[in-house]
């Protein structure tokens, strides 16, 4: 995959994103549950967008959202909507080349994971940022075959296909204790912590 193209194909979308968005609030519900999204954590979201899931965490009282975007317009727009709450940083940056300087207990990559060429090297970098017994949840809001058919008019530059849950979480387990794994009709879930050493 060709990072140029992504971010190209990103920043073509980022002004009519928000106005697409499909939400399901359960399965929402049931992506922050399993992400261990709760009052006072720091969370990293990565592949933010246009900041869809921010004030989802917001309203569950996290004490931090950084929120990272490889598209331009896509983190512009989620700054702009969160630029006066300090307890948003919203970063225009690569996720996999980014040094964060600090620990998180909760990362999410929503709906974002066919856009990564190496998602094995992807979870191996975010769960450095883990605190120990923090989360690193990979979600869809839609099953995998949703998600593969909605990829499917993309350009093969610009995406692969979502592996089944279950080869990811085989992936996970290698850096991570895998605690949930789903894979059905209405949403795909790996979760995995970081166990203290």
């Amino acid at each position: 995959m060709n990072i140029d193209d992504i971010i190209s194909f990103f920043d073509s979308l980022a002004d009519s994103w928000d106005a697409h968005m499909i939400r399901n609030e359960e399965v929402i519900s049931s992506i922050l549950d399993h992400a261990g999204i709760r009052a006072g954590i720091e969370v990293l979201d990565v592949a933010c967008g246009t900041g869809v899931l921010i004030s989802d965490y917001l309203k569950r009282g996290v004490n931090s959202v950084t929120a990272i975007d490889i598209s331009p317009k896509m983190a512009a727009i989620a700054d702009r909507k969160y630029q006066r709450d300090p307890r948003v940083r919203v970063i225009c940056a690569d996720a996999t080349q980014f040094a964060f300087g600090r620990l998180f207990d909760s990362i999410i990559v929503y709906n974002a994971a066919p856009h990564f060429a190496d998602l094995g090297g992807l979870i191996t970098v975010l769960a450095a940022f883990l605190k120990p017994e923090g989360r690193l949840t990979i979600a869809h809001g839609m099953s995998r075959a949703a998600v593969n058919r909605h990829h499917g008019n993309v350009a093969s530059n610009l995406k692969k296909e979502l592996p089944a849950a279950e080869e990811l979480a085989a992936v996970m387990n290698k850096t991570l204790a895998v605690e949930a794994v789903i894979s059905d009709d209405r949403m795909y879930l790996v979760t995995g912590i970081r166990k203290e050493e």
